[in-house]
């Protein structure tokens, strides 16, 4: 089984893209985030055509998370219990979408997040990112309870070794390396998540994020960011990953690359 990462900014805007990419990597599962839609405007028709049960969670034109699965899809879960709020009115954002992939001992739990930003460390919204993570935390130890095998795929906008980072000097007091950030990540690996990827993809100057501008990107000056993390049930079942960086490339490009896991069969 193939289970992948990737946020897309925009699914409207990146419909070809991700048709082409799906059909050129079969991959089995897709967490995706950053959809910016929402339900009446996702493109499920087109993603069910390739043979993917699709879920989605959407509110408007921000955020938005979905799962496509082509081996099956059961017990979706919208949301977690603690996610705080955000907005005026508050409201929980489409940040986190889960369901039941595969089947018999093959099957495992598999979540898209699509962690708050941040902005900026003295931001309000940087308070709401630590409490979300948080919230997360509580609820992942519980879903990996039992040694079930769980994946947590997404953005986590938080890139926790200076490596990740092209330049810790340019990030110096700005969001996604700050120590309470990291802090949050950390905790998640310290409750027995494994960043299934980096043993199979090492840095240094290894991204999965690379801003538009600038021209970040054929500068090499990206961030790490995105990642798949999996309960110890899950990291003993993998075989391989990759950052697809060439997906980066060309007209109409995300500015996040897919990140890929195989898994045993």
């Amino acid at each position: 089984m193939r289970i992948a990462t990737w946020n897309v900014n925009s699914i409207r805007s990146r419909i070809d893209r991700l048709e082409d990419w799906l059909v050129r990597t079969q991959v089995d599962v897709l967490a995706i985030q950053e959809t910016k839609c929402k339900e009446a405007q996702f493109p499920y028709a087109r993603l069910e055509a390739l043979g993917y049960a699709v879920v989605h969670h959407g509110l408007n034109q921000w955020n938005g998370v979905a799962l496509l699965s082509r081996v099956g899809l059961s017990d979706v879960q919208v949301g977690f219990p603690g996610a705080p709020q955000w907005g005026e009115p508050p409201i929980a954002e489409a940040r986190a979408i889960g369901a039941t992939v595969g089947s018999g001992e093959q099957a495992l739990r598999v979540w898209s997040v699509y962690v708050p930003n941040g902005r900026h460390v003295t931001d309000p919204h940087m308070a709401y990112k630590l409490q979300w993570l948080a919230a997360l935390r509580a609820q992942a130890v519980d879903w990996a309870a039992n040694h079930a095998p769980v994946a947590l795929c997404g953005d986590w906008n938080i890139a926790p070794r200076d490596e990740d980072v092209w330049s810790m000097a340019f990030y110096e007091d700005k969001s996604h390396v700050s120590p309470p950030e990291r802090a949050a990540f950390q905790a998640l690996i310290d409750d027995g998540f494994v960043d299934v990827v980096r043993p199979h993809a090492p840095g240094p100057g290894v991204y999965t994020y690379w801003d538009y501008r600038q021209l970040r990107f054929p500068k090499r000056q990206g961030m790490r960011i995105d990642f798949i993390l999996g309960s110890p049930a899950l990291a003993s079942r993998v075989l391989g990953a990759a950052i697809d960086r060439e997906e980066r490339k060309g007209e109409g490009a995300s500015d996040h690359a897919p990140v890929v896991v195989q898994l045993d069969n």
